[in-house]
């Protein structure tokens, strides 16, 4: 069986711990592999290498960073086929999934190649008599990520590139469910050139987290996972004086005004809520049908299920995966018996689908319409191929019943009205906004975050603001006065 270990110093190393977590095969139920859980003290060992790394890459000029990261984007580029396979196995998605995912992951490397230019600070010539002053973007040292299930290359990428192009060591802390993908990164860093230390993999679960975010030489911790946890990520980076972005849960909605293009609106109702068997934080669980076309709404969409082929994400024409384990397999089950239950129409039921595999964790796409807003199903995040329909009468209802929500990760409109589409933009509360678009990521030289339970911290993921969460700025005030013409002045400094 497969052993997956750490990676430190710029080599695999073997765990000291004595435990270890099973990884397993999603599609067939079966475990694949043992992946070390690091201790405490490994983990401070890890970040003692990192620590000392740094201090040499924060040297490294920008043109040196930006060649490296260059080079890491051509290779990953080159062997994305390879990644992908390596999140289908462990993760379960579709191969075509995984590629976007990669894809995705890459785009924000190739932002940071631009580092040179993004790093540019300030310059005020003669802000007083003989004085200038300029400001420059610093890196913190040694900064972590821990990163989730999900997307187990692509949020990685989002953290490590700007990272690490801005001149500090970074730690990935990668889920344990799926480590391999973190791994296979760290070698194409190192064949990318980039110094040993500077990017470190140690694998674990709580107690490899509570020591990153206690270690007083990590200076700043990013994550993405459930709201529970990234509250929890929060509270105790920051009361270890660390700077922290967390990005929690989502219940992304989807409104479709009575003049929206029908089909378009079902079709993306489709493919946001059952790609990657809904095990996405951008995915859209709730459907907001407004006024009459939640009727056509519902059948369309209906129509629609039976053409969604479940099963082992490397079999050709296989729409969607299993689920990540057993236990969240169940979850998700329990939920759709809590909707029935409350009086939800279990339109299409995904435990009884007649083509699931029998071996694996699959569930298929489940429908329920008349959703209110005080059932479970409605209120929690449910991270399945789970569909809510709620029905609302008017575009008020629908904004209210949006902003009314605890999450504010995603949500997007369907209409053919410009006007109600920039009415909704200024007035909905969320992070990102999709017009006639489900699935709003914004592109890599944008930044991603919620609102609301869905961010903790002031500061959304990469882009610009991974490049500011990832530096500290230092203003300078200079003056080279000619000999002879100083002279003592007990005042307040003022600019003259």
């Amino acid at each position: 069986m497969n052993h997956i270990s750490h990676w430190i110093g710029g080599a695999e190393r073997a765990g000291t711990s004595g435990r270890v977590g099973p990884v397993f095969n999603p599609a067939t139920g079966e475990q694949s592999a043992r992946v070390d859980l690091a201790s405490a003290a490994e983990v401070a060992e890890a970040v003692a290498v990192a620590r000392a790394a740094a201090g040499q890459w924060r040297s490294a000029s920008l043109s040196q960073r930006s060649a490296v990261v260059f080079k890491f984007r051509e290779l990953l580029a080159q062997r994305a086929g390879e990644l992908a396979a390596i999140i289908t196995a462990e993760h379960g998605k579709v191969l075509a999934d995984a590629a976007g995912e990669v894809a995705r992951g890459l785009e924000n490397v190739e932002f940071a190649t631009g580092v040179p230019h993004l790093m540019k600070g300030g310059f005020s010539e003669q802000a007083a008599t003989g004085v200038d002053v300029y400001s420059i973007r610093q890196p913190l040292g040694v900064v972590a990520g821990i990163t989730p299930f999900n997307f187990p290359a692509m949020v990685p990428l989002w953290m490590c590139a700007t990272a690490i192009a801005t001149g500090n060591a970074f730690v990935l802390k990668p889920s344990e469910k799926d480590p391999s993908a973190a791994l296979w990164l760290a070698r194409l860093w190192a064949e990318a050139g980039l110094p040993a230390g500077v990017f470190t993999v140690v694998n674990g679960d709580k107690e490899a987290v509570d020591a990153l975010l206690a270690h007083p030489d990590i200076a700043a911790v990013s994550f993405v996972g459930s709201t529970p946890i990234a509250r929890y990520i929060y509270e105790t980076g920051t009361a270890h004086g660390k700077r922290v972005q967390a990005l929690g849960g989502a219940k992304n909605h989807m409104i479709v005004l009575p003049d929206a293009e029908l089909d378009a609106a079902a079709d993306a109702a489709i493919s946001a809520g059952y790609g990657a068997a809904g095990e996405r934080c951008m995915a859209i669980s709730v459907v907001v049908a407004v006024g009459e076309i939640a009727d056509p709404l519902v059948e369309a969409i209906a129509a629609r299920l039976p053409r969604i082929r479940v099963g082992a994400g490397t079999e050709a024409g296989v729409d969607m995966g299993p689920l990540i384990s057993a236990e969240h397999r169940d979850r998700v089950a329990g939920y759709i018996e809590a909707g029935a239950s409350a009086g939800a129409a279990v339109i299409a039921d995904g435990r009884k689908a007649d083509d699931l595999p029998e071996e694996g964790f699959f569930l298929g796409a489940t429908l329920l319409d008349n959703v209110t807003p005080e059932m479970t199903v409605y209120t929690d995040e449910i991270f399945g191929p789970v569909l809510s329909v709620v029905r609302v009468r008017t575009y008020a209802e629908a904004v209210a019943l949006v902003n009314d929500n605890e999450y504010g990760n995603g949500v997007a409109i369907f209409t053919r009205d410009g006007g109600a589409a920039r009415r909704f933009q200024f007035e909905v509360d969320a992070g990102m906004v999709g017009v006639n678009v489900p699935i709003p990521v914004p592109v890599a030289y944008y930044s991603f975050g919620g609102w609301k339970a869905s961010l903790f911290g002031d500061s959304h993921m990469y882009g610009p603001d991974g490049i500011r969460f990832y530096t500290r700025g230092k203003v300078v005030t200079s003056r080279w006065p000619d000999p002879g013409t100083s002279a003592i002045d007990l005042g307040f400094p003022q600019t003259r």
